[in-house]
């Protein structure tokens, strides 16, 4: 008899890893190269990473941010000027609306893991 061990996997895991292409288009488009390699790094450690530590939460609220437009209004961010470059009526438009509501209602879900490094003697 054979076993195939399937690893746990957690939702926000679970999401990021359907939607990792989807999530660096949506931060390109958003926030330009920063923003997608930011993304790159939050899809990597969710995947490499067995907690959510609280670098990786910083991180995942700032892409909630990006996916919300929540700094496109400040001309001082570079997200404005993305923004404005984006025409509502693109087909990305509603797929980014619907990442950053499934984003946000995980985030809300899921609580911050803090990882203790062992001190040395």
């Amino acid at each position: 008899m054979f076993y195939l061990r399937i690893p746990l996997i957690n939702p926000l895991q679970q999401f990021v890893t359907t939607h990792s292409e989807a999530l660096q288009n949506a931060a390109l488009l958003l926030g330009g190269p920063p923003a997608a390699r930011m993304t790159g790094r939050i899809i990597e450690d969710l995947n490499t990473t067995p907690v959510v530590t609280r670098r990786m939460r910083r991180e995942l609220d700032k892409l909630h941010a990006l996916l919300t437009l929540k700094h496109v209004h400040d001309q001082s961010r570079p997200e404005a000027a993305y923004f404005a470059a984006i025409d509502p009526e693109w087909s990305a438009v509603d797929e980014i609306c619907l990442l950053s509501e499934q984003l946000g209602d995980l985030l809300a879900k899921f609580p911050i893991v803090a990882v203790r490094v062992p001190a040395v003697a």
